[in-house]
């Protein structure tokens, strides 16, 4: 693989730090797109591109000539309870920000070939045990609109002839943040179990894989358009706490109510623990993508 010029925004995210890492490994020259009073610890080579959310770049001309530009960038839908204000912030610093960005690049004569853009599994919305892939249509609750707006974002990219990827992440899993991160303790200290029923099927993906999946997509010039980047296995709720329980060698006693979750977590209790998708990572299989770690099983026994 030759050596890129490589944009990455949201580089001190769980995933953009991971990737940030493995670019810089391979010896690419890696620019972290951060926000103009961030201090940023991710490994970069490139130096940094000032960006403010609400303004877009301060200076469009240093993503001028990029090969790929990686954007991570957004609030995180998990950090606040669902007020009308929260979801406004979480939507703007997907839809709006992107917007700006996109605008600003189609302005160069030399934009980026590449962009990849992150997007979600919550982009079709509940669908109980029925299987999902990248021929699904999108779903209409607050995260289906976001992801689908989110995406809609980079229409004008698209009109411009640069390569547009959508990687639509389930839940990242690291010991290092993200969700496991937050059910470990509890689950060491034997507070763990299914939520709610246990029946919804949870669509996961080692940290790992994502960082692969993307650094396959930036290299494959065939590659277009919404991925799914999920294991291949997903899992229900039940079997996923089970599975986690067992390679902590502690019990899953504890399920935790459905009233308990919405009393303490509103709409987003729905929306992220209670809503069923049965996601498949289609198009990665179908285009020879191989997974490190396909089942939860093996994946927890290294990463515990």
């Amino acid at each position: 693989m030759d050596n890129l010029r490589i944009a990455v925004s949201g580089s001190s995210g769980l995933i953009g730090r991971a990737l940030c890492e493995r670019l810089v490994a391979s010896g690419h020259a890696v620019s972290s797109v951060q926000r103009v009073s961030q201090s940023d610890s991710a490994a970069t080579s490139g130096g940094a591109i000032s960006w403010d959310p609400a303004r877009g770049l301060l200076d469009p001309q240093q993503l001028s000539g990029t090969d790929c530009m990686i954007h991570l960038a957004g609030r995180s839908i998990a950090s606040a309870r669902w007020t009308p204000s929260e979801k406004q912030r979480i939507r703007d610093s997907r839809v709006r920000a992107t917007r700006l960005l996109v605008d600003q690049i189609c302005q160069l004569d030399l934009p980026p070939k590449t962009f990849i853009s992150a997007s979600a599994t919550g982009i079709y919305g509940e669908h109980g045990a029925e299987e999902v892939d990248e021929a699904t249509p999108r779903g209409h609750d607050f995260l289906a609109d976001v992801a689908s707006d989110w995406e809609d974002a980079c229409l004008p990219l698209v009109q411009r002839g640069v390569r547009v990827i959508h990687p639509r992440f389930g839940m990242v899993l690291s010991r290092d943040g993200g969700g496991l991160a937050k059910m470990l303790p509890l689950f060491r200290w034997m507070l763990g179990g299914r939520v709610g029923s246990g029946k919804q099927y949870w669509s996961w993906v080692a940290l790992p894989d994502v960082v692969s999946a993307i650094a396959w997509m930036m290299v494959e010039t065939s590659a277009e358009g919404a991925y799914n980047v999920v294991a291949p296995q997903p899992m229900t709720n039940a079997e996923f706490t089970k599975t986690l329980a067992q390679q902590l060698g502690v019990p899953a006693i504890l399920p935790a109510p459905i009233w308990g979750l919405r009393l303490t977590l509103g709409e987003m209790a729905d929306a992220l623990l209670l809503t069923s998708c049965l996601v498949v990572p289609r198009r990665l299989l179908d285009a020879g993508f191989k997974f490190r770690y396909p089942q939860l099983g093996p994946f927890l026994a290294t990463e515990l």
